[in-house]
C-alpha cells in the first residue's frame, strides 16, 4: 500500500492548470507546425501563421493561449494500492483547480447553477472522471475545455444496421455543423459503443490521446485515417475561412455495446486542444 497526501494532488493540479493554459502540448505543437507546412490555401497559411504568432507570444509573456481558459476536466486513474490521506480527494482536486485559475490569472468561466448562472469566481467545480486500475501510481490528466468547441459536440444513437457508414456520416455531420464555430483546425474525438453516456466519455478522453497516434485495432485505425482525410476535403479550413486543414487529428475510442444499439459521440476541440498528463 502506498500513501499519498492529497496536498500532492492539489499542487500538481494547480501547476497543470497553469501549464496547459499557457503552453501548447508537444503533440499539438508538432501537428500545428505540420499543418503550416502542408496547408495549400494562401489564406489558410496566413491564419496558421497568425496562430503560431499567438502561441509564441503566449509562451513568452505567460498569457493564456486562448481567452477561453475552459472548464477543467480531470481524468484520474488511481492505482488500487494507493491510500489517500489528509482530506477529501475531490476537495483536493478542486482546490488545485481553484489555485491554478486564481493564482494563474486565468479566466473564471464556471457558473454554480446552469439556470441561475452566478459565477463561482474560481472556475470550480471541475468535471472529474475516476477509474481504478492495478498498481500504486496515480495518473492525472488535466484537459481544460473551452465551450466554443464543446457546444459543437453531438451524440448519435444509431441503429446497428447503420453500420460503419452510419458512423462515418455521423462524424461528418458533426464536423460540418460545427464549421468555423469550433475554431479549426480541430481535433475530433469519437466514442463508438457502450451506452449514451459511455460513448460521450470515450469521445472526451480521445481528445487527450497524442495527435498522430492511432488505435491498435485495424478497423479503428483505418477509420481514423479515412475520416481525417475526408474532413480535410470539406474545405472548412483554418479559422473556417477555407483551406485543406480542417482537422489535425481524428481519435476514436470504442467499447462493447448492446445488440440493439450503436451509440456514437463526437467531441470536437479547437486547435489548442489543451491537455497535460502526469504520474504521481
Amino acid at each position: 500500500m502506498r500513501t499519498i497526501n492529497v496536498n500532492t494532488i492539489t499542487e500538481n493540479i494547480k501547476e497543470m492548470c497553469i501549464q496547459a493554459n499557457h503552453f501548447l502540448a508537444d503533440d499539438m505543437d508538432k501537428a500545428m507546425k505540420h499543418a503550416l507546412e502542408t496547408e495549400e490555401a494562401p489564406l489558410g497559411r496566413q491564419i496558421l501563421d497568425q496562430l503560431q504568432d499567438n502561441l509564441k507570444i503566449a509562451a513568452e509573456d505567460m498569457i493564456p493561449i486562448c481567452q477561453d481558459t475552459g472548464m477543467a476536466v480531470i481524468f484520474m486513474k488511481i492505482g488500487q494500492d494507493v491510500h489517500f490521506e489528509g482530506g477529501s480527494l475531490e476537495d483536493a482536486i478542486n482546490e488545485g483547480v481553484r489555485q491554478g485559475y486564481v493564482e494563474g490569472y486565468l479566466r473564471k468561466s464556471v457558473v454554480g447553477d446552469p439556470i441561475i448562472r452566478e459565477n463561482t469566481k474560481d472556475n470550480t467545480p471541475a468535471v472529474i472522471h475516476y477509474s481504478i486500475v492495478p498498481g500504486d501510481k496515480v495518473e492525472i490528466k488535466v484537459a481544460p475545455k473551452g465551450f466554443g468547441s464543446e457546444n459543437m459536440s453531438r451524440v448519435f444513437m444509431l441503429k446497428p444496421a447503420d453500420g460503419i457508414e452510419g458512423v462515418k456520416e455521423a462524424i461528418l455531420t458533426a464536423v460540418r455543423d460545427a464549421g468555423p464555430n469550433a475554431c479549426p483546425p480541430m481535433v475530433v474525438g469519437v466514442g463508438i459503443g457502450g451506452t449514451f453516456e459511455k460513448c460521450a466519455l470515450m469521445a472526451k478522453e480521445a481528445l487527450t490521446r497524442e495527435a498522430g497516434s492511432h488505435s491498435e485495432t485495424a478497423w479503428v485505425k483505418d477509420l481514423e485515417e479515412e475520416m481525417l482525410e475526408t474532413i480535410n476535403k470539406l474545405g472548412i479550413g483554418p479559422g473556417g475561412l477555407g483551406g485543406t486543414t480542417t482537422a489535425l487529428a481524428v481519435n476514436v475510442n470504442t467499447y462493447p455495446t448492446h445488440i440493439a444499439g450503436l451509440p456514437v459521440a463526437v467531441n470536437i476541440c479547437c486547435h489548442v486542444n489543451r491537455h497535460i498528463i502526469r504520474e504521481v
